[in-house]
């Protein structure tokens, strides 16, 4: 059955939702809610279809944005201007489209559906509003069920499915294909610098498979998951609930502190946002200090300078009086927050999955517990 987003409040349901499942990263949500709206406006509805609606033969692609959301310094600019990188050419709508078609061209396949990499406020909604403009359906799922910052970090490199080809096209029009990349994480390194290279985020395509592959490794149902948590959201403040205690209910999650931003620390590096940022408890979380590292998403946390939740449990930022889940890039001092976190996706609990999304994978020298032993 089809489900289609038919409103702008539909819209920003769905986007609230999956910015909340990106635990800080994958992009800005207005990026997201303006990729989606353009397709309403040109009397499309984007939207998404249960697995079997999608025949076993049909090819599917996944297209994704890769690089950095980290905001330009005036540095950056600077050097920007200095390549011609001045007119946006592609927005990332147009991007992502540009991606699929240069795939179909180097393949001689039509692609018939796409799969998010994803779930997060613009890669999501970007990549379901370049297949709404080529008339392809999306699957009511994605490859991580959460936001990742490397595209190892999912379910097809868990299965051992190719990736490759991929092709790119950034911002300004440059176009590049990788052919081949000898593993998942050089060939993420590939992309990363080549989305680099624009400054930016490119609009990727890959992972070129039959949809019966698909619906064996498919995090299922995270399209409708994210929209109804949207609309949750949303509902709860139209109540005049107190929305992130109420969420947390909805979700089975766990408030781990409220309080106030005080600090934030970030850089863009070799195609990723890095940072940290601090937390001071308030409340019956008064006397307490949160810090929160991030690469693009947030994935390690620390209270009173001890290891606290860690990745691959999902870890968010919230505003504390509406439950509008916080990206990364957004994150500022003298912010009334929530840190909220909620328990991860089970195939990343695996061996292998905590080998690719734990903290050591991301070099510190934590293990991973589980967050229900944690609290």
């Amino acid at each position: 059955m089809a489900f289609k987003l038919n409103s702008k409040t539909d819209i920003e349901d769905f986007v609230r939702g999956c910015t909340f499942f990106a635990t800080g990263g994958g992009g800005l949500p207005k990026n997201g809610i303006a990729s989606l709206m353009s397709e309403l406006e040109a009397g499309r509805n984007p939207g998404w279809v249960d697995l079997d609606d999608i025949d076993d033969e049909a090819i599917v692609a996944c297209p994704f944005l890769m690089g950095s959301i980290a905001p330009h310094t005036p540095e950056t600019l600077r050097e920007m201007n200095g390549f011609g990188f001045v007119t946006s050419e592609n927005t990332e709508k147009d991007r992502m489209r540009k991606a699929l078609e240069e795939l179909e061209e180097y393949t001689g396949q039509k692609i018939e559906a796409i799969v998010p990499i994803e779930l997060a406020g613009a890669n999501t909604s970007a990549a379901m509003a370049a297949a709404s403009e080529m008339g392809i359906a999306v699957f009511d799922g994605d490859y991580t069920g959460r936001a990742i910052p490397e595209i190892q970090q999912t379910t097809p490199y868990l299965a051992d499915k190719t990736l490759l080809p991929i092709t790119s096209v950034d911002e300004w029009g440059n176009v590049a294909i990788i052919k081949n990349g000898i593993n998942y994480r050089v060939t993420e390194r590939l992309g990363k610098l080549i989305s680099a290279n624009g400054y930016g985020l490119a609009g990727q395509a890959g992972f070129l498979m039959k949809a019966s592959e698909v619906k064996k490794i498919i995090v299922k149902n995270t399209m409708t998951q994210s929209y109804e948590l949207g609309r949750f959201i949303r509902e709860a403040r139209e109540q005049g609930k107190d929305v992130v205690p109420a969420m947390m209910e909805y979700l089975n999650g766990h408030i781990l502190a409220t309080g106030v931003v005080t600090e934030k620390n970030d850089e863009d590096k070799l195609g990723y946002y890095w940072g940290e940022y601090k937390v001071e408890g308030r409340g019956d979380f008064a006397n307490n200090e949160y810090r929160v590292w991030f690469k693009n998403e947030n994935h390690v946390t620390w209270k009173n300078d001890e290891p606290y939740v860690t990745s691959p449990d999902i870890i968010a930022l919230v505003d504390l009086h509406t439950g509008e889940p916080i990206p990364n890039p957004l994150v500022a001092a003298g912010q009334e927050v929530a840190l909220v976190a909620m328990k991860s996706p089970e195939h990343f609990l695996s061996e292998k999955g905590l080998e690719i999304l734990g903290p050591r994978y991301f070099d510190f020298d934590i293990d991973y517990k589980p967050l229900e032993e944690v609290l």
